[in-house]
């Protein structure tokens, strides 16, 4: 599955980028990427087992995160490829 979702709130500037990847990492069989947007949301796409993607979009919705995240929204689609790993961009 392909997971693309936008976290909205307070998550640039307090290192949401790399915990997400390191989650990311951590849950294993996801390559991606999570890139900070310039109205000042992170936009993550992930590829994997969709039990993987589930449990990041729980990690994202948690208490567990850097600065604040006031909304998640993601959509679902088939798996594009293209990625090696999960980077930050």
């Amino acid at each position: 599955m392909r997971l693309t979702a936008w976290v909205r709130g307070r998550v640039q500037g307090v290192g949401f980028r790399w915990f997400t990847r390191a989650n990311a990492l951590r849950i294993g069989g996801l390559s991606g990427f999570a890139s900070n947007l310039s109205d000042g949301r992170v936009q993550i796409v992930a590829e994997g087992e969709r039990m993987n993607c589930e449990q990041l979009l729980d990690w994202l919705r948690s208490d567990d995160t850097p600065g604040r995240v006031d909304g998640v929204t993601e959509i679902w689609d088939t798996p594009k490829g293209g990625y090696e790993t999960f980077e930050i961009r």
